[in-house]
């Protein structure tokens, strides 16, 4: 795993703080790259959307990069920040004010030049209570966000258009990860006629800047992308075709793989298949592995009872067998004690968490008025290994006399249950545990601790909010200068120390992931190995065998 982590959030602060102008980075494209060819990818379940401002999945996540674009982007593979759609930006001393200038000539797919009004619309958007939009909370920095989000006004006023090809933001906030914000998918900038043309179906019909066009979206059958030959960054992408299959179980997608028949089995290898594939020179020369900013956890819905008395949360986490989830998954991930990963700064290495205790488990339940337990109900992806995590899960809970029944549903139904206040109790995260949307620990807290994720359609499964720490990941986030960085992250382990005695999650494991490639795939080396939640650049990818 590439560990930038510390040096790019410094480097942002860096600017930030002597308002640099960023220089245009120039993409590196793989010397043996060849133009032409296509690939075929497999998910199990079908994809719900592919509007930027709603999508918020792994599967989506990728494709959604590929047919939109943002003012910043991620160079492939690593953390390391450089202009997209912008051509350069520039910062106020103070960090509250960025300018960004944008390319010129860059076309939306229905042949329209983008311009600032696109940007500013874009994010007017995404921030509208009527959007639904999962990604409204990483924008509360933007003067005029509170106005909006509460449905006063229709228009980001720290949001301005200079000229066509020149926009200012304007932040209530010096604020360390905007440039990270302007980087993920919830940024990228959409064309106003299309989205009003389509309204709530525009995540069917995308239209973007983005490398690739949606050619065909069968329900439940095939998603296909196609190049679009009038992508502003020359060169690419590099293959012709891209066809999503659905509906496709993973293990059926390995042995598809075996036999040449697709390219990317994009659920990954089956657990019950890795030491097979692994212990095979062959097969193991094509496995992909990558570390991520990734934890597993459990989520306990702190609205609803009995999870909204704390002593149940916490003998929740006591009595989660970690060690043996981790066996089921054949190894692959270390025991999580907080919700941030160990290469994320802010981690506290002093910090134990709860230990496994069952008989402690058992007092704090008696102590919560529930010395014979419970029923409940757990959500979980319906993916292998998820609900055999899930029967551990249950097990574990058992023991202390809470008796849950599973629920494994698709993946898109047990996130419209986490985003619905009286929709799960708990809910394993399995396949959809979070990744970081970029390197830096205020992202482990918006989206799915604080009081911004704590809303319909949102991501904060347990409905955890606590305004005091809201308040105090503001000023956490507040702090630009890089001579104060550790300061700061000693601010937010002090949140994320408060979060775990307040138990919404109990958190279980870090967790690797691993894939594997057609033995005619090039360029694909960064396949789930991007910390920021793309596991794979299809820009970049290419086909060696084309002639």
């Amino acid at each position: 795993m590439k560990k930038f982590l510390a040096s790019t959030v410094a480097a942002s602060a860096l600017a930030l703080m002597l308002g640099m102008a960023s220089a245009r980075a120039e993409d590196t494209i793989d010397p043996n790259a060849k133009q032409g060819g296509e690939i075929i990818a497999t998910y199990k379940d079908d994809v719900t959307t592919l509007d930027p401002a709603i999508g918020y999945d792994w599967q989506n996540w990728s494709m959604i990069k590929s047919l939109f674009d943002g003012l910043m982007d991620y160079e492939p593979g690593t953390t390391k920040l450089k202009p997209d759609l912008a051509e350069s930006y520039e910062i106020s001393p103070d960090g509250k004010t960025f300018t960004f200038k944008l390319r010129h000539g860059v076309k939306f797919h229905n042949g329209r030049e983008m311009t600032a009004d696109d940007v500013k619309y874009s994010l007017d958007r995404v921030t509208n209570p009527k959007t639904q939009s999962p990604g409204a909370g990483f924008f509360g920095s933007i003067k005029g966000y509170d106005d909006v989000a509460a449905g006063k006004a229709q228009s980001l006023s720290g949001v301005t258009v200079v000229d066509p090809y020149t926009v200012k933001f304007e932040l209530s906030r010096p604020d360390a990860t905007f440039l990270h914000v302007m980087a993920i998918n919830f940024s990228h900038v959409v064309p106003k006629e299309e989205v009003e043309k389509y309204g709530a179906d525009f995540g069917k019909h995308p239209v973007g800047t983005g490398a690739f066009k949606l050619a065909e979206w069968t329900l439940g059958q095939r998603i296909v992308f196609v190049r679009n030959p009038d992508y502003w960054h020359k060169g690419l992408p590099h293959v012709d075709k891209i066809t999503f299959e659905v509906g496709q179980e993973p293990i059926v997608a390995l042995l598809r793989l075996q036999k040449g028949e697709i390219d990317l089995p994009l659920d990954g290898i089956p657990p019950a298949k890795f030491q097979e594939v692994m212990s095979d020179p062959e097969q193991k020369a094509r496995v992909v592995e990558g570390g991520q900013l990734h934890t597993g956890y459990i989520t306990m819905n702190t609205t609803m009872a009995p999870f909204d008395n704390v002593k149940v949360r916490q003998a929740v986490n006591m009595a989660i067998n970690k060690a043996r989830i981790i066996q089921i998954i054949n190894g692959r991930a270390v025991p999580a004690n907080q919700p941030l990963p160990p290469s994320m700064p802010a981690y506290d290495k002093a910090f134990a968490g709860y230990p496994y205790d069952v008989a402690k488990a058992k007092a704090l339940l008696a102590e919560a008025g529930h010395p014979d337990g419970f029923d409940t109900q757990l959500f979980a992806m319906n993916t292998d290994p998820n609900p055999r995590i899930a029967q551990a899960i249950q097990q574990d809970l058992a023991a202390i006399g809470i008796k849950a029944s599973i629920q494994a549903l698709a993946q898109a139904n047990v996130i419209a249950a986490g985003g619905d206040k009286a929709g799960a109790p708990m809910i394993w995260s399995g396949g959809m545990g979070w990744i970081a949307d970029f390197p830096d620990p205020s992202n482990f807290y918006g989206p799915i601790l604080g009081c911004a994720g704590a809303v319909p359609g949102g991501w904060n499964w347990s409905w955890y909010c606590n305004k005091d720490l809201d308040a105090k990941a503001a000023e956490a986030d507040s702090i630009v200068d890089p001579a104060k960085s550790e300061q700061r992250y000693k601010m937010w382990s002090d949140i994320y120390a408060k979060i775990m005695a307040d138990a919404p999650w109990a958190p279980v494991f870090n967790e690797q992931r691993f894939t594997m490639k057609s033995a005619r795939m090039g360029g694909a080396d960064n396949l789930y190995v991007d910390p920021v939640h793309v596991p794979i650049n299809y820009d970049n990818v290419y086909v060696k065998d084309v002639q």
